[in-house]
């Protein structure tokens, strides 16, 4: 049997196959008119159900502005974070707005088009705590976070910044128990029934952290930022042609002013990027 012709209509099926996939999400999008984003149910101010029981926040506002730029209606899915940071998505979801920090381990299976916000990492105790001032304080203790999240990296001292490789992290701390949560929410509450009862810190997102700091006086910070977090979008890996799309639509939020118009919203401060 002659494979020389089979080997060519393989070649050939496969390239044009590659060729699709580049451009399946953009495709995909066009033909729907819709953009299905992906973020977390709770984690304001970024998002979060507000009083009418809707999605709202600036990660909400990113995304809506997004879909506006390229003309579709947004759709939101809200599964765990786990779910969300495991990516393979296979198609349910286009996008994630949704305040991910990259990392050399899920740029294994996303793309990250662009950097749309950074923050520090910060270190949440009890108002009546006397014990931890410091990250090195946190030896010996338990603390709360979100689970598969950069916080968890950090107190497993292996947490690797993507584009800050070069940045040198600290770890003065030994034998931390970690708590993982799917929010930050019942963190807090566990965190908000004294010092040590069920948790002894929280390791979270200096923004996410500044409304209960500012609302609720049973919580104060310890100490300084412990890193500075770049947040990015983040895109099933190997669409080149949707992840210059969104590259080109950030880029336009960002010259008309839209980021940091929702950022002081949000914020209360430009944290754009």
């Amino acid at each position: 049997m002659n494979f020389k012709p089979l080997l060519a209509l393989g070649l050939t099926v496969l390239a044009a196959s590659s060729q699709a996939f580049a451009g399946a999400t953009l495709e995909r999008i066009e033909q729907k008119k819709e953009l299905v984003g992906v973020l977390m149910e709770s984690y304001p101010p970024f998002s979060f159900l507000n009083e009418q029981n809707q999605l709202d926040g600036f990660d909400v506002d990113v995304a809506k502005a997004v879909a506006d730029k390229l003309g579709v209606k947004l759709r939101l899915e809200t599964p765990s974070w786990d779910v969300i940071a495991a990516g393979r998505w296979s198609g349910r979801y286009d996008i994630c707005i949704c305040s991910m920090t990259p990392s050399k381990a899920r740029a294994e299976v996303f793309d990250f088009p662009v950097q749309y916000y950074a923050s520090p990492a910060v270190i949440v105790v009890n108002a009546k705590d006397e014990r931890i001032h410091s990250a090195k304080d946190l030896s010996d203790k338990k603390v709360g976070l979100t689970a598969a999240s950069s916080y968890e990296s950090y107190l497993n001292k292996n947490l690797v910044i993507e584009g800050a490789e070069d940045t040198q992290l600290h770890y003065p701390f030994e034998n931390v128990q970690i708590a993982p949560y799917d929010t930050d929410n019942v963190a807090f509450q566990d965190l908000g029934l004294g010092p040590g009862v069920r948790l002894d810190a929280i390791l979270t997102n200096l923004v996410t952290a500044q409304p209960r700091l500012t609302q609720d006086s049973r919580f104060k910070l310890a100490g300084e930022p412990l890193y500075a977090e770049p947040n990015s979008v983040a895109i099933e890996k190997g669409d080149a042609q949707w992840n210059a799309k969104v590259r080109e639509v950030f880029a336009q939020l960002k010259q008309d002013g839209t980021l940091s118009k929702l950022s002081q919203k949000w914020i209360g401060a430009d944290i754009s990027q």
